[in-house]
Protein backbone atom coordinates (compact mmCIF):
# COMPACT_ATOMS: atom_id res chain seq x y z
CA UNK A 1 0.00 0.00 0.00
CA UNK A 2 2.73 2.15 1.18
CA UNK A 3 4.56 2.21 -2.61
CA UNK A 4 1.37 2.05 -4.31
CA UNK A 5 0.10 5.20 -3.16
CA UNK A 6 3.34 7.21 -2.59
CA UNK A 7 2.44 6.80 1.37
CA UNK A 8 6.45 6.15 2.40
CA UNK A 9 6.06 9.22 3.90
CA UNK A 10 3.40 7.93 6.60
CA UNK A 11 6.90 5.62 7.97
CA UNK A 12 9.16 9.26 7.82
CA UNK A 13 6.22 11.27 10.08
CA UNK A 14 5.64 8.39 12.51
CA UNK A 15 9.69 7.71 13.15
CA UNK A 16 9.99 11.30 13.61
CA UNK A 17 7.43 11.44 16.19
CA UNK A 18 8.42 8.64 18.36
CA UNK A 19 12.00 9.60 18.37
CA UNK A 20 10.88 13.01 19.22
CA UNK A 21 8.37 12.15 21.70
CA UNK A 22 11.09 9.79 23.70
CA UNK A 23 13.41 11.97 23.80
CA UNK A 24 11.47 15.12 25.19
CA UNK A 25 10.29 12.13 27.89
CA UNK A 26 13.96 11.18 28.39
CA UNK A 27 15.57 14.67 28.78
CA UNK A 28 12.37 16.04 30.84
CA UNK A 29 12.66 13.12 33.35
CA UNK A 30 16.78 13.87 33.76
CA UNK A 31 16.31 17.84 33.59
CA UNK A 32 18.05 18.25 30.75
CA UNK A 33 15.22 20.42 29.69
CA UNK A 34 11.63 22.07 30.47
CA UNK A 35 9.05 22.01 28.70
CA UNK A 36 6.87 23.58 30.85
CA UNK A 37 7.83 27.80 31.50
CA UNK A 38 7.86 31.07 30.46
CA UNK A 39 8.57 29.61 27.15
CA UNK A 40 5.54 27.21 26.78
CA UNK A 41 7.15 24.95 24.57
CA UNK A 42 4.74 21.73 25.75
CA UNK A 43 2.06 24.29 23.83
CA UNK A 44 3.83 25.00 20.82
CA UNK A 45 4.77 21.59 20.74
CA UNK A 46 1.43 20.28 21.13
CA UNK A 47 0.40 22.46 18.19
CA UNK A 48 3.33 21.74 16.34
CA UNK A 49 2.04 17.50 16.18
CA UNK A 50 -1.46 19.29 15.93
CA UNK A 51 -0.78 20.94 12.99
CA UNK A 52 1.25 17.71 11.38
CA UNK A 53 -1.73 15.74 11.96
CA UNK A 54 -4.10 18.13 10.22
CA UNK A 55 -1.90 18.87 7.05
CA UNK A 56 -1.29 14.89 7.06
CA UNK A 57 -4.45 13.87 6.61
CA UNK A 58 -5.05 16.46 3.96
CA UNK A 59 -2.60 14.78 2.02
CA UNK A 60 -3.41 11.29 2.61
CA UNK A 61 -6.50 12.11 1.08
CA UNK A 62 -4.72 13.75 -2.08
CA UNK A 63 -2.30 10.66 -2.18
CA UNK A 64 -5.29 8.53 -1.90
CA UNK A 65 -8.03 10.17 -4.48
CA UNK A 66 -6.42 13.25 -5.09
CA UNK A 67 -8.11 16.51 -4.12
CA UNK A 68 -8.15 20.08 -5.56
CA UNK A 69 -4.95 21.96 -5.34
CA UNK A 70 -6.86 24.97 -3.56
CA UNK A 71 -8.38 22.59 -1.10
CA UNK A 72 -4.36 21.44 -0.13
CA UNK A 73 -3.50 24.89 0.38
CA UNK A 74 -6.82 25.31 2.50
CA UNK A 75 -5.28 22.11 5.08
CA UNK A 76 -1.74 23.97 4.36
CA UNK A 77 -3.29 27.14 5.60
CA UNK A 78 -5.40 25.71 8.60
CA UNK A 79 -2.31 23.61 10.09
CA UNK A 80 0.09 26.84 10.10
CA UNK A 81 -2.35 28.98 12.20
CA UNK A 82 -3.26 26.20 14.02
CA UNK A 83 0.92 26.53 14.98
CA UNK A 84 1.00 29.97 14.77
CA UNK A 85 -1.64 30.25 17.09
CA UNK A 86 -0.01 27.47 19.55
CA UNK A 87 2.96 30.39 19.94
CA UNK A 88 5.57 29.97 16.82
CA UNK A 89 6.08 32.84 15.12
CA UNK A 90 8.25 35.16 13.11
CA UNK A 91 7.22 38.20 16.14
CA UNK A 92 10.22 40.55 16.15
CA UNK A 93 13.37 41.09 13.98
CA UNK A 94 16.78 42.48 16.07
CA UNK A 95 18.48 44.89 13.54
CA UNK A 96 22.33 45.67 14.21
CA UNK A 97 22.25 49.18 15.11
CA UNK A 98 18.60 49.13 15.55
CA UNK A 99 15.94 48.28 18.13
CA UNK A 100 13.99 45.42 18.17
CA UNK A 101 11.28 45.84 15.90
CA UNK A 102 7.84 44.29 17.27
CA UNK A 103 5.89 43.15 14.39
CA UNK A 104 1.75 43.59 14.69
CA UNK A 105 0.18 41.33 15.95
CA UNK A 106 -1.36 40.84 12.04
CA UNK A 107 1.41 41.34 10.37
CA UNK A 108 3.20 38.49 12.16
CA UNK A 109 0.52 36.24 11.77
CA UNK A 110 0.31 37.00 8.14
CA UNK A 111 4.08 36.27 7.60
CA UNK A 112 4.65 33.56 9.63
CA UNK A 113 1.71 32.06 7.51
CA UNK A 114 3.31 32.87 4.52
CA UNK A 115 6.42 31.26 5.67
CA UNK A 116 5.25 27.83 6.50
CA UNK A 117 3.09 27.55 3.44
CA UNK A 118 6.06 28.58 1.18
CA UNK A 119 8.19 26.39 2.64
CA UNK A 120 5.59 23.50 2.52
CA UNK A 121 4.56 23.99 -0.97
CA UNK A 122 8.81 24.23 -1.92
CA UNK A 123 9.55 21.35 -0.91
CA UNK A 124 6.46 19.49 -2.75
CA UNK A 125 7.11 20.87 -6.00
CA UNK A 126 10.25 19.63 -6.09
CA UNK A 127 9.75 16.05 -5.36
CA UNK A 128 9.75 15.30 -8.64
CA UNK A 129 12.68 12.49 -8.75
CA UNK A 130 13.08 9.52 -6.81
CA UNK A 131 14.98 10.73 -3.70
CA UNK A 132 15.23 14.75 -4.78
CA UNK A 133 13.00 16.39 -2.17
CA UNK A 134 14.18 14.02 0.64
CA UNK A 135 17.61 14.13 0.12
CA UNK A 136 17.35 17.71 0.03
CA UNK A 137 15.67 17.94 3.14
CA UNK A 138 18.27 15.82 4.70
CA UNK A 139 20.91 18.60 3.75
CA UNK A 140 19.03 21.40 4.63
CA UNK A 141 18.40 19.62 8.25
CA UNK A 142 22.09 18.92 8.76
CA UNK A 143 22.99 23.00 7.58
CA UNK A 144 20.51 24.14 10.02
CA UNK A 145 22.12 21.55 13.18
CA UNK A 146 25.30 23.32 12.63
CA UNK A 147 23.89 26.98 12.62
CA UNK A 148 21.99 26.25 15.70
CA UNK A 149 24.94 24.85 17.18
CA UNK A 150 26.68 28.06 16.59
CA UNK A 151 24.14 30.00 17.32
CA UNK A 152 23.34 28.86 20.72
CA UNK A 153 19.89 28.54 19.26
CA UNK A 154 17.23 26.72 22.13
CA UNK A 155 17.33 23.22 22.75
CA UNK A 156 13.76 22.10 21.27
CA UNK A 157 15.04 23.07 17.99
CA UNK A 158 18.09 20.77 18.32
CA UNK A 159 16.60 17.59 19.03
CA UNK A 160 13.30 18.54 16.54
CA UNK A 161 15.57 19.18 13.76
CA UNK A 162 17.96 16.23 14.65
CA UNK A 163 15.10 13.57 14.93
CA UNK A 164 13.92 15.05 11.47
CA UNK A 165 17.23 14.39 9.85
CA UNK A 166 17.04 10.46 11.14
CA UNK A 167 13.79 10.26 10.17
CA UNK A 168 15.13 11.03 6.39
CA UNK A 169 18.13 9.28 6.60
CA UNK A 170 16.16 6.19 7.61
CA UNK A 171 14.20 6.85 4.91
CA UNK A 172 16.16 8.10 2.36
CA UNK A 173 18.29 4.39 0.88
CA UNK A 174 14.41 3.30 0.14
CA UNK A 175 13.54 6.36 -1.61
CA UNK A 176 16.81 6.57 -3.71
CA UNK A 177 16.76 5.91 -7.45
CA UNK A 178 15.39 3.12 -8.16
CA UNK A 179 12.62 3.88 -5.76
CA UNK A 180 11.25 0.79 -3.55
CA UNK A 181 8.88 3.25 -1.75
CA UNK A 182 7.86 7.09 -1.93
CA UNK A 183 7.82 9.45 0.00
CA UNK A 184 4.23 11.09 -1.81
CA UNK A 185 2.49 14.77 -0.81
CA UNK A 186 2.06 13.54 2.28
CA UNK A 187 5.81 13.05 3.21
CA UNK A 188 6.80 15.76 1.11
CA UNK A 189 4.32 18.43 3.12
CA UNK A 190 5.42 17.33 6.18
CA UNK A 191 9.12 17.82 5.42
CA UNK A 192 8.56 21.36 4.32
CA UNK A 193 5.92 22.23 7.14
CA UNK A 194 8.86 20.88 9.83
CA UNK A 195 11.66 22.12 8.42
CA UNK A 196 9.64 26.18 8.30
CA UNK A 197 8.54 25.72 12.09
CA UNK A 198 12.04 24.58 13.49
CA UNK A 199 13.68 27.29 11.69
CA UNK A 200 11.81 29.72 13.46
CA UNK A 201 12.03 27.74 16.49
CA UNK A 202 15.77 27.20 15.98
CA UNK A 203 16.43 31.95 15.51
CA UNK A 204 13.74 32.43 17.72
CA UNK A 205 16.39 33.24 20.22
CA UNK A 206 18.38 36.11 18.81
CA UNK A 207 16.32 37.25 15.45
CA UNK A 208 19.22 38.92 14.13
CA UNK A 209 19.49 39.92 10.52
CA UNK A 210 22.29 36.94 9.65
CA UNK A 211 20.27 34.27 11.37
CA UNK A 212 17.01 34.98 9.37
CA UNK A 213 18.36 35.30 6.04
CA UNK A 214 20.36 31.91 7.36
CA UNK A 215 17.46 30.05 6.40
CA UNK A 216 16.40 31.14 2.93
CA UNK A 217 19.95 30.66 1.96
CA UNK A 218 19.60 27.03 2.72
CA UNK A 219 16.07 27.06 1.62
CA UNK A 220 17.22 29.12 -1.65
CA UNK A 221 16.96 26.24 -4.09
CA UNK A 222 13.23 25.11 -3.66
CA UNK A 223 12.29 28.42 -3.24
CA UNK A 224 13.86 29.76 -6.68
CA UNK A 225 11.93 26.95 -8.06
CA UNK A 226 8.79 27.80 -6.48
CA UNK A 227 8.78 31.24 -7.27
CA UNK A 228 9.84 30.80 -10.75
CA UNK A 229 7.53 27.92 -11.05
CA UNK A 230 4.77 31.05 -9.83
CA UNK A 231 5.49 33.51 -12.53
CA UNK A 232 5.62 31.19 -14.98
CA UNK A 233 3.01 29.78 -14.77
CA UNK A 234 0.72 32.88 -14.44
CA UNK A 235 2.76 34.48 -17.19
CA UNK A 236 1.90 30.85 -19.53
CA UNK A 237 -1.84 30.90 -18.85
CA UNK A 238 -2.51 34.34 -18.00
CA UNK A 239 -4.39 33.75 -14.87
CA UNK A 240 -3.84 33.42 -11.15
CA UNK A 241 -5.68 29.89 -11.57
CA UNK A 242 -2.66 29.10 -13.32
CA UNK A 243 -0.69 28.55 -10.36
CA UNK A 244 -2.37 25.57 -9.55
CA UNK A 245 -1.89 24.17 -12.98
CA UNK A 246 1.24 21.06 -12.79
CA UNK A 247 4.15 21.28 -15.91
CA UNK A 248 7.64 19.59 -16.14
CA UNK A 249 9.19 22.72 -16.70
CA UNK A 250 11.17 22.50 -13.07
CA UNK A 251 15.08 22.48 -12.66
CA UNK A 252 15.04 19.32 -12.32
CA UNK A 253 13.05 19.04 -15.73
CA UNK A 254 15.31 21.30 -17.08
CA UNK A 255 18.39 19.33 -15.85
CA UNK A 256 17.18 15.70 -17.56
CA UNK A 257 16.64 17.60 -21.08
CA UNK A 258 20.06 18.32 -20.88
CA UNK A 259 20.60 14.99 -21.02
CA UNK A 260 21.56 13.95 -17.81
CA UNK A 261 19.73 10.50 -16.08
CA UNK A 262 17.60 10.83 -12.87
CA UNK A 263 20.45 9.77 -10.71
CA UNK A 264 22.83 12.70 -11.82
CA UNK A 265 20.32 15.53 -11.92
CA UNK A 266 19.48 14.25 -8.61
CA UNK A 267 23.37 14.82 -7.26
CA UNK A 268 23.75 18.09 -9.38
CA UNK A 269 20.41 19.45 -7.08
CA UNK A 270 22.08 18.00 -3.66
CA UNK A 271 25.37 19.70 -4.28
CA UNK A 272 23.87 22.87 -5.13
CA UNK A 273 21.96 22.47 -2.12
CA UNK A 274 24.80 21.83 -0.50
CA UNK A 275 26.56 24.62 -1.72
CA UNK A 276 23.64 26.88 -0.27
CA UNK A 277 24.53 25.49 3.39
CA UNK A 278 27.40 25.94 3.40
CA UNK A 279 27.48 29.44 2.11
CA UNK A 280 24.61 30.18 4.89
CA UNK A 281 26.96 28.27 8.13
CA UNK A 282 30.04 30.59 6.51
CA UNK A 283 28.04 33.39 6.32
CA UNK A 284 27.08 33.46 9.64
CA UNK A 285 30.32 31.90 11.48
CA UNK A 286 32.86 33.75 9.56
CA UNK A 287 31.06 36.55 7.95
CA UNK A 288 30.16 38.19 4.36
CA UNK A 289 33.70 38.32 2.72
CA UNK A 290 34.39 34.49 3.23
CA UNK A 291 31.16 33.42 2.35
CA UNK A 292 31.60 35.21 -0.93
CA UNK A 293 34.90 33.45 -1.68
CA UNK A 294 33.48 30.00 -0.75
CA UNK A 295 30.72 30.91 -3.33
CA UNK A 296 33.43 32.24 -5.73
CA UNK A 297 35.57 29.64 -5.51
CA UNK A 298 32.79 26.72 -6.53
CA UNK A 299 31.75 28.93 -9.06
CA UNK A 300 35.50 29.16 -10.36
CA UNK A 301 35.19 24.80 -9.84
CA UNK A 302 32.24 24.53 -12.21
CA UNK A 303 33.44 26.55 -14.87
CA UNK A 304 36.23 24.62 -14.93
CA UNK A 305 35.23 21.29 -14.60
CA UNK A 306 31.66 21.88 -17.24
CA UNK A 307 33.35 20.98 -20.43
CA UNK A 308 34.62 17.90 -18.38
CA UNK A 309 31.10 16.88 -17.26
CA UNK A 310 29.25 17.48 -20.50
CA UNK A 311 32.07 15.15 -22.04
CA UNK A 312 31.46 12.50 -19.23
CA UNK A 313 27.76 12.84 -19.91
CA UNK A 314 27.58 12.61 -24.09
CA UNK A 315 29.76 9.39 -23.45
CA UNK A 316 27.72 7.80 -20.62
CA UNK A 317 24.44 8.70 -22.59
CA UNK A 318 26.25 6.66 -26.01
Amino acid sequence: MFQCLGLGGIAVIVGFLVSTIYLLIVMSIEGSISLVGTDNYHIKLIGFFIGIVVLSTFCFFDDWKGIPPYVKLLGQTISALIVIFSGIRIDKISVPGLENIISHDFVSIILTTIWIVGITNAINLIDGLDGLSSGICAISCLSLLIIFTLNDSPLIAIILITALAGSILGFLPFNFNPAKTFIGDTGSNFLGFSLSIISILGVAKTYTAIVLIAPLIIFAFPLFDTISAIFRRIIKTKSISGVFKADKEHLHHKIMKKGYTQKQAVYILYGLSATCGMFAIILLESGIWKALSFALMVVAVIAIGYKDILKINSEDNK
